[in-house]
C-alpha cells in the first residue's frame, strides 16, 4: 500500500458488501469499521468505529433493492463521515437508484434523480463514482464531480471467449442504439434495434418490429439494467420467430424485479449477463445467468481519483 493509499479509509454498507470487499481486496486495503443498527421503529443508527479525520473516504453502496432503506444508510453515513471531519466523501454507488425518473414525462411528475443528487449534496457528499447511468444527464444533476465509468469493454470480453459468430447487437428499443453502437463496436458487429409500440403503461407492449438485419444470425439484446425481464424476453422471443439463430442479453444492472427470473427460464434466452453492480441473492440465480465482477473496475476508478490520475480512460 503507497503512501497515498494510507490516507484512504473504504467503508462498506449494506447493498453489496461482498463487491466492496473485494473492491479493498484489489486496492489493498482494509475496510473500514463501522456498524449500522435499527432503533424499535426501525430508525438507522450509524457508528464509525475508527477515526477519518483528515483521510478521504470511499463509501461503497448501491441504492438498490429495498431502495429506500439504501438510500437512506447512505446519507445518514455520509453524515457522519462529514461530521468526523473526513478530508473528502466519495460515493461509490454501482447502481444509482430512481435514475429511470429524468424528466418529467407526463405533467405533475417529479424529476426523482434530480432529488437524489440535491439529497447527496446536501448530505455532504463531495464525490460520486457510478456505472452506467440510465441517463447521462443525471451527471449534469450534480454540483460536484461525476464520474460515470462505463461496463461494455466487460460485457465485450466476456462475448469475445465465446467464439461467436455472425453477431448482431441489438438495442431494446431505438433509444439504447448509443449504448448498442459501443459494444457493437467492440465486437466489430453490425447493430439492429427493437421498434416497440407501447400502451399507456410503461411495462406493456403492443407491438414489435425488427430494425436491421437478424436473419441468421447471434442476437446480442445489451441495455443498462434488466428490472422486470419483460424487454429482454419479449424482444428474445421476437428475434427468434423472425430469424436469429441464437439470442443471448447482456446488461449491467441486474435488478430482476419478480417475475424476471421466471420469465428468463420460460423465454428464448441462451445466457443473460449481467455484472455485480446489484448483489445477486441465491433466490435470483439460475444457469442461464452469468454474472461478472466490476470490482476491479471499481478499484482502478478509485484508485485514480485517490491519486488525481485521468479517469478518462474508464468512460469508454
Amino acid at each position: 500500500m503507497t503512501s497515498d493509499m494510507n490516507k484512504m479509509k473504504l467503508f462498506a454498507l449494506n447493498s453489496n458488501k461482498p463487491l466492496a470487499q473485494e473492491i479493498a481486496e484489489h486496492l489493498e486495503v482494509p475496510l473500514g469499521k463501522s456498524t449500522i443498527t435499527r432503533f424499535s421503529d426501525g430508525e438507522v443508527q450509524m457508528n464509525i468505529e475508527e477515526t477519518v479525520r483528515g483521510f478521504d473516504t470511499y463509501l461503497v453502496q448501491s441504492t438498490s433493492e429495498p431502495g429506500n432503506e439504501h438510500l437512506m444508510e447512505l446519507l445518514i453515513m455520509i453524515d457522519a463521515l462529514k461530521r468526523a471531519s473526513a478530508e473528502s466523501i466519495n460515493v461509490v454507488m454501482p447502481y444509482y437508484g430512481y435514475s429511470r425518473q429524468d424528466r418529467k414525462a407526463r405533467s405533475r411528475e417529479p424529476i426523482t434523480a434530480k432529488l437524489i443528487a440535491n439529497l447527496l449534496e446536501a448530505a455532504g457528499a463531495t464525490r460520486i463514482l457510478t456505472v452506467d447511468l440510465h441517463a447521462p444527464q443525471v451527471q449534469g444533476f450534480f454540483n460536484i464531480p461525476v464520474d460515470q465509468l462505463i461496463a461494455n469493454q466487460l460485457l465485450a470480453d466476456h462475448f469475445l471467449k465465446k467464439n461467436l459468430s455472425d453477431i448482431v447487437v441489438v438495442a431494446p428499443e431505438n433509444a439504447g442504439t448509443v449504448r448498442a453502437r459501443r459494444l457493437a463496436n467492440l465486437l466489430d458487429a453490425p447493430i439492429a434495434f427493437i421498434d416497440k409500440q407501447r400502451k399507456d403503461d410503461p411495462d406493456s407492449v403492443q407491438g414489435i418490429n425488427i430494425i436491421g438485419d437478424i436473419v441468421g444470425k447471434q442476437a446480442i439484446i445489451i441495455d443498462d439494467m434488466i428490472d422486470t425481464a419483460r424487454t429482454m424476453t419479449s424482444g428474445a422471443n421476437a428475434l427468434k420467430q423472425l430469424g436469429a439463430t441464437a439470442v443471448y442479453a447482456c446488461c449491467t444492472h441486474g435488478v430482476l424485479s419478480e417475475p424476471a427470473v421466471s420469465r428468463i427460464r420460460e423465454s428464448d434466452l441462451e445466457e443473460v449477463v449481467m455484472t455485480n453492480s446489484i448483489y445477486l441473492p441465491s433466490h435470483k440465480r439460475d444457469e442461464r445467468i452469468t454474472v461478472l465482477s466490476i470490482g476491479p473496475l471499481l478499484a482502478e476508478g478509485i484508485s485514480r481519483v485517490h491519486q488525481n490520475e485521468s479517469v478518462s480512460t474508464l468512460f469508454e
